[in-house]
C-alpha cells in the first residue's frame, strides 16, 4: 500500500488533541528533582531548514519514579521563554521543586527564582567539563583532567574549593577561559556538595534526560526533517509513548 506524505499526515493529526492534553494533564505538587535538556531537530520554515530545540523537562516523583512532564519547541531561549515554560508547570499543579538540574541555559536561573524561587539549580558538571576542555592541547587534556576531578570529586566543598584554587595556580595562564567559567558558574556548579553521595550522584549531571533522548533519537533518526513544529509534536509524544509502553524501565520513562 502506497500513502503520501500528507494522507499520512492528515490521519496523524488525529493525535493532536491527545498531545495537548498529555501537555497540560494535572502534574504532582512537589518534584525533588527535575531536568532539563534540548534536544535539536531540523524543521522547515520559509522553504529552508533550521534547527529547533525541543526541551525536555524529566521530573522525579516522591515515588522515586521519572516522568516526562512536558516538551516546549523553540528557536530561542529567553527568560520569557523559560517563564512561560515555569508558570505552565505550575498552573498543571506544581509546587515546588527541590532541586533542578540543567546545562547552562540562557535565561531558565532568572525564571526559575521568579516562578519557583526556592527551587537550588544545579549546573551538569559534565557539561562544565566539556566546555572547559573545548580547547585544551591534546598534550595538557589528560593532566588537567585529572586536575578537574579532584575539584568535582571532592568528598566535601571546602576541599573543593581548596582543589579549584590549585587548579587556579597551575593553569590560569595558560587557559583563563577555564577559570573565568568555573568561577562564573560556581555558586550553581557547587550546590550537590550539600548533599548525601546517592542525592549527589543524581544530581551533578544531566545525564537521566540524556538517557531519554538518546531513546528518542532511535525512534526519530529516520526523519531527517520536520514540516511542521507540529510534525515534531505529534513524533516526540509517539516516542515517549512507545518508550513507555515497551517497559524499558531502565530509564524510568512514565508517560
Amino acid at each position: 500500500m502506497e500513502a503520501s506524505a500528507s494522507l499520512i499526515s492528515r490521519i496523524t493529526d488525529k493525535i493532536l488533541p491527545a498531545v495537548a492534553e498529555w501537555q497540560s494533564r494535572p502534574l504532582a505538587a512537589v518534584y525533588p528533582i527535575v531536568f532539563l535538556l534540548g534536544i535539536v531537530f531540523k524543521v522547515r520554515k520559509d522553504a529552508r531548514a533550521i534547527n529547533k530545540c525541543v526541551y525536555s523537562v524529566l521530573g522525579i516523583n516522591m515515588e522515586g519514579r521519572k516522568e516526562i512532564l512536558g516538551i516546549w519547541i523553540s528557536e530561542n531561549e529567553s527568560a520569557s521563554f523559560w517563564t512561560t515554560v515555569c508558570n505552565e508547570l505550575k498552573n498543571r499543579g506544581v509546587e515546588d521543586i527541590l532541586i533542578a538540574c540543567r546545562d547552562n541555559l540562557s535565561g531558565f536561573s532568572t525564571a526559575i527564582e521568579t516562578v519557583f524561587p526556592k527551587t537550588e539549580q544545579q549546573l551538569c558538571i559534565i557539561h562544565q567539563i566539556r566546555n572547559s576542555t573545548k580547547y585544551v592541547s591534546y598534550k595538557d587534556i589528560k593532566t588537567l583532567m585529572a586536575d578537574l576531578k579532584l575539584i568535582y570529586g571532592a568528598p566535601i566543598l571546602d576541599d573543593a574549593e581548596y582543589r579549584l584554587e590549585e587548579f587556579r595556580e597551575k593553569w590560569e595562564k595558560k587557559y583563563p577561559q577555564i577559570l573565568k567559567s568555573w568561577d562564573a558558574n560556581w555558586a550553581e556548579l557547587s550546590v550537590y556538595f550539600k548533599y548525601p553521595q546517592e542525592v549527589r550522584t543524581l544530581i551533578y549531571t544531566t545525564n537521566a534526560v540524556e538517557g531519554f533522548h538518546h531513546m528518542l533519537r532511535k525512534f526519530t533518526k529516520t526523519k531527517t526533517i520536520y514540516p511542521t513544529d507540529d510534525a515534531v509534536r505529534k513524533s516526540v509524544y509517539l516516542s515517549i509513548q512507545e518508550i513507555s509502553k515497551n517497559g524499558l524501565c531502565r530509564y524510568g520513562i512514565g508517560a
